[in-house]
């Protein structure tokens, strides 16, 4: 009789005591884990808010190395841009070496030993390269507004992303790149 209860049971989709038992706890640890998201969202978005809140009362101050600056210090109808050039070709004392994207390093490296034993001077018209020789001269274009400065490769890099060439800050000021950041460069190797 017991095999024909089985066989009977086996026809019937209802699950097991067990496997009912199984399923209950399952959804009973998703859901306190959903509700240890959701307070977890809460208390992060709670706290971001009130940063928002009481940065929003006080004035916009822009962390530069070791002091602060506030962006209302100079107006920037009072900035003396410099005029665009017109944008040069390669004379034949430079052989071009093609384009690429250029980034900056600034005061934060300041003092720093570079590649070539010198400490960078982020006002020196410097740059780093990852394969052209220490001491190489580099012309460096900003196709944008055809300005150029030749800067001296004193270190080694950059390795981050698809970056050709980072300046120091003073050469990407002299090519308009302090704004954005970075920015596509047309390079030109200078023969001595």
């Amino acid at each position: 009789m017991r095999t024909s209860e089985n066989a009977a049971h086996n026809d019937h989709t209802l699950p097991s005591r067990r496997d009912r038992l199984r399923v209950f706890m399952r959804l009973k640890s998703q859901r306190q884990l959903a509700l240890l998201g959701t307070g977890l969202f809460a208390a992060v978005s709670l706290v971001l808010g009130v940063a928002m809140l009481s940065e929003g009362n006080s004035r916009d101050v822009v962390k530069l190395g070791d002091g602060t600056a506030s962006v209302e210090t100079m107006p920037v109808a009072e900035i003396d841009l410099p005029q665009p050039m017109p944008a040069t070709t390669p004379s034949p004392a430079e052989s071009a070496m093609g384009a690429g994207e250029a980034s900056f390093y600034g005061n934060e490296l300041a003092g720093n030993r570079t590649a070539s034993g010198e400490r960078f001077d982020p006002q020196a018209l410097t740059a780093a390269h990852r394969t052209l020789p220490l001491g190489s001269e580099v012309r460096v274009t900003n196709p944008r507004n055809g300005e150029s400065v030749v800067v001296r490769i004193n270190d080694r890099g950059p390795y981050h992303g698809n970056r050709v060439i980072d300046l120091s800050y003073a050469a990407a000021r002299e090519i308009g790149l302090i704004r954005s950041g970075t920015g596509r460069v047309n390079l030109a190797l200078l023969m001595t």
